[in-house]
């Protein structure tokens, strides 16, 4: 079996990194992608949904130096679901309850620009891990 998702929005607040145990580099960072409808009211209906974001080895260590919050990406990756196999609950800072989805990426695209936010990426750069091919920006 295999699954796969990608999703693009924007990161959420800027990304932190840590090590392993044994020195595996860890980037931790959440992307809210929006959506918005309009429902049988007629009335317009904005939703962000969270998805907290890992990466690891020289993927995480690029996404650390690159991203910050506001910059545009596009997260390609495993979804990992609780232990019920549904997304994270948790309870916001003003008590409402909250959830969010945790994907492993796989490949992490920068779509920002110098100015939008990407720290130092051009136009559009695209890191895939796993590799040791040079960072193409």
């Amino acid at each position: 079996m295999w699954h796969t998702i990608i999703i693009a929005g924007n990161v959420g607040r800027d990304p932190e990194m840590r090590y392993t145990p044994g020195g595996q580099a860890v980037t931790s960072f959440s992307v809210a992608t929006n959506d918005d409808y309009t429902d049988k009211a007629g009335t317009r209906v904005k939703r962000t949904i969270w998805f907290r974001v890992s990466t690891w080895g020289k993927l995480a260590e690029t996404c650390s130096q690159y991203l910050k919050k506001g910059s545009k990406v596009l997260v390609e990756g495993r979804m990992q679901a609780d232990s019920n196999g549904g997304p994270t609950i948790f309870t916001r800072k003003d008590g409402t309850s909250g959830s969010s989805f945790e994907i492993t990426a796989q490949t992490v695209r920068f779509l920002s620009s110098r100015t939008e936010g990407a720290g130092g990426a051009d136009e559009a750069g695209s890191i895939g891990g796993g590799s040791d091919e040079e960072i193409p920006f």
